[in-house]
């Protein structure tokens, strides 16, 4: 009898062990570089926003994370334009993580340290503007807007930000802490349902488990809306776009413009750049046709 109950256990268990396991919309989503030995493992060893030469590169840029499907098409456009610099360290981690890596002196993931200091340092305008004092120069090139991401099919009938904040709604939402994108969001809400909307979504529904904060928002929030983890995202309106560019089962929510808010993504070349020549080649390449077609293709808008 004991055997019979066990083997009942084990079979109710294996829906949660397969979906434990289930890594199919893990990335990297960006293919990675195809020389040398590959090692990437799914929820283990998978390092997707770090990109490129780690050891002795001739440019190092930190990027706000949201613009990371670009990397590929941009970074083989500037090699080709700049064809003395080919190894290129590039980060898309979260604005203020990477502010408070430059702040700190280095980033330790897992068991890897890494104290590369940037050429570039690229967040949203008001970033950007807040911390003046270390850039030399800056530039705006793109710009984004908000949008709310769902399963297809909109299984909750999600229509806009108001609707975020029903109890019945499991929220992914970016940490205003570190994320720049959360900071929008909320005067997003504001402007949809007053301060009682935003009350209710970043207080009451965080207190009971029903709005997740990530740390990393354009990694997290897709995978947990295609892992049935969240029902509803507000994100860049690129995000969205991306994630249905690669076949992802993603919609998107359009946000009103008089709910939504525009974000201009600006270049600021450090007054401390270790390769000063090539950081300033790059925030130039930024402002050229060339990046604005790029922009553009993954439905980023120019300013």
């Amino acid at each position: 009898m004991k055997r019979i109950l066990f083997m009942l256990a084990l079979v109710c268990m294996l829906p949660v062990l397969s979906s434990a396991q289930d890594h199919r919309f893990d990335p990297p989503w960006n293919p990675p570089a195809p020389d040398g030995q590959h090692f990437t493992v799914p929820g283990v060893d998978n390092v997707p926003d770090l990109y490129g030469d780690i050891n002795d590169p001739d440019l190092v840029v930190f990027f706000g994370g949201n613009e990371f499907m670009v990397m590929d098409e941009l970074l083989a456009a500037f090699r080709k334009a700049n064809p003395s610099c080919r190894k290129i360290f590039v980060e898309t981690l979260p604005p203020g993580i990477l502010a408070k890596q430059i702040e700190q002196g280095s980033l330790t993931v897992g068991n890897m340290r890494i104290d590369l200091k940037p050429d570039v340092y690229i967040a949203g305008k008001s970033a950007i503007e807040q911390r003046a004092q270390w850039f030399s120069r800056t530039a705006a090139y793109a710009g984004n807007r908000l949008a709310i991401m769902v399963a297809k099919g909109n299984p909750k009938g999600v229509r806009g930000l108001a609707d975020l904040g029903r109890k019945d709604i499991r929220v992914s939402m970016p940490n205003p802490e570190w994320e720049g994108i959360g900071k929008r969001i909320e005067e997003a809400y504001t402007k949809a349902g007053g301060e009682n909307l935003r009350n209710r979504i970043m207080q009451e529904k965080v207190n009971d488990n029903t709005t997740f904060l990530t740390q990393i928002h354009h990694r997290q929030t897709p995978m947990r809306i295609l892992y049935g983890q969240s029902d509803a995202g507000p994100v860049w309106y690129t995000e969205v776009y991306y994630q249905q560019m690669i076949g992802h089962p993603v919609e998107l929510i359009t946000i009103p413009d008089k709910d939504n808010l525009e974000s201009v993504s600006m270049a600021g070349l450090m007054k401390q750049a270790p390769h000063l020549g090539a950081g300033r080649d790059f925030v130039d390449f930024l402002t050229s046709d060339a990046v604005k077609a790029i922009y553009k293709k993954y439905g980023f808008t120019i300013p």
